[in-house]
């Protein structure tokens, strides 16, 4: 990391990742279990930061974009809006994740996967990426998906949030060592 910019991004993940810690220690509204606050916060695990797991790509947008139903952790659903695919490599594997709009009419994009680290080294029901056009998305229309940025849903904390779960179409065969790692707790265990 030499450029002003890449040391400019590194710093951003790092303070985003320091801001959820601290939020997760301290705050009241945090869905980590009250027993595991405070001085009994575990902490958050992530991979390494690295420009590897950063791209900046066009989302080929479908045609006729479809509404789906997505199932969750407490056996629910939700629908979301498929709009679109992001491309890319890793690892020297073309891979590709669907990109959803919630349907509540907002134009941010959520792209959830799984991935060869899930259950392993990761949450094993997945992880999320969210875009936000203001922020992710460039003059010349591409989007920045950054897989650094990737983060455990609430329920990887505590199983009484609900959560969508990765659509398959999201699962990938390939490891994503980018973004946060599995919760170093079992949070069943605190419930």
């Amino acid at each position: 990391m030499s450029s002003p910019s890449e040391k400019k991004w590194l710093a951003a993940i790092e303070q985003n990742r320091e801001r959820k810690e601290r939020y997760f220690r301290e705050n009241q509204r945090s869905p980590i279990p009250r027993d595991l606050r405070g001085e009994n916060f575990p902490g958050l695990d992530h991979y390494e930061i690295t420009p590897d797991y950063r791209f900046e790509l066009e989302l080929d947008r479908y045609d006729e974009p479809e509404t789906v139903a997505v199932e969750t952790t407490a056996d629910g659903e939700q629908t979301y809006r498929r709009v679109g695919q992001f491309e890319f490599d890793v690892e020297g594997s073309t891979v590709s994740l669907d990109a959803f709009e919630p349907t509540d009419g907002s134009d941010r994009l959520w792209v959830p996967f799984r991935d060869a680290t899930s259950g392993e080294e990761t949450y094993g029901a997945g992880r999320y990426i969210d875009l936000e056009p203001a922020e992710h998305r460039r003059d010349d229309g591409t989007w920045i998906l950054d897989l650094n940025m990737a983060y455990n849903p609430t329920c990887a904390y505590n199983p009484t949030y609900e959560c969508p779960l990765v659509p398959a179409s999201n699962w990938l065969d390939v490891p994503i060592e980018a973004g946060e790692r599995d919760f170093p707790v079992d949070p069943h265990a605190h419930e």
